[in-house]
């Protein structure tokens, strides 16, 4: 009732002002129209928050009125008060595509990862067989001038890189395979996200596969490189092995038998 006879005042000063607007000015009247506008905001506010019997009285706003816009007048102009922010749309398909494009994001940092592991383990393995190819380059190039003793030695630093070449190739294949994962996991998830009209994240997960398969394949073209040139250097060892036992074999029949008679 008090905001009702609070309205009332409103609307009365609106009358006297439109009498006596010959004798106010128009800034003074708008002035008033706002004094009793938030005086009308303010009774009624504490109306609203009165005691519980009070607001069981009052009557609810209308649905329109209180998810949209009120517009109130002050000074003279529109004043547009927001009640509540505009819903999130959560239909399906919008929910489909948040879900594809977390999809596309972890699959692409997966295949970051596993491309990063499978690079550097193929670059591991590459020195690894470079530097058992400089060991049996030494040691071809020293076969027969080398002591038992010393023959013995080199043999075992062959060997022992031969293990780590054995290893490194090793944890290549296991890093390879976890990177086919990542490659097919991002083919699917570019495939779901474009069905789903996430095409900026379509197009973004083929290009890091693009990138992920043009760097694997200029390292894997590295380590095929120092495979070719070990299988040559084995080739080679195999062929001066046969040469020196050849020789050795022909000194041996250049002796006279009497150097291996008994007295």
């Amino acid at each position: 009732m008090q905001a009702i006879r609070h309205c009332g005042v409103c609307l009365a000063g609106g009358r006297l002002q439109s009498r006596t607007s010959f004798l106010q000015p128009a800034t003074n009247m708008a002035a008033h129209r706002s004094v009793a506008c938030v005086g009308f905001l303010r009774n009624a506010a504490r109306v609203l928050g009165g005691s519980r019997s009070t607001r069981q009285r009052v009557p609810r706003l209308p649905m329109i009125v209180r998810k949209n816009w009120i517009s109130l007048s002050v000074g003279g102009g529109l004043c547009s008060v927001p009640f509540s922010q505009q819903v999130e749309n959560l239909s399906h398909e919008a929910l489909i595509r948040r879900a594809s494009s977390l999809v596309t994001d972890s699959t692409n940092t997966y295949l970051s990862q596993t491309t990063l592991a499978l690079v550097e383990s193929l670059t591991q393995y590459s020195k690894a067989l470079h530097t058992l190819i400089a060991l049996q380059k030494r040691y071809m190039n020293s076969m027969g001038a080398l002591t038992p003793a010393e023959e013995d030695s080199i043999w075992q630093v062959i060997i022992g890189q031969r293990v780590e070449v054995g290893d490194r190739l090793d944890e290549c294949k296991r890093f390879e395979a976890n990177w086919m994962n990542a490659i097919n996991l991002c083919e699917l998830a570019a495939e779901a996200a474009y069905n789903s009209g996430v095409e900026h994240a379509s197009n973004t997960t083929r290009l890091n596969l693009q990138g992920a398969q043009s760097q694997v394949e200029q390292v894997r073209k590295l380590s095929l490189d120092a495979e070719r040139k070990l299988s040559e250097t084995k080739v080679k060892e195999i062929q001066r092995m046969a040469a020196l036992a050849d020789a050795m074999e022909r000194m041996t029949e250049d002796i006279p038998e009497a150097y291996f008679r008994e007295d």
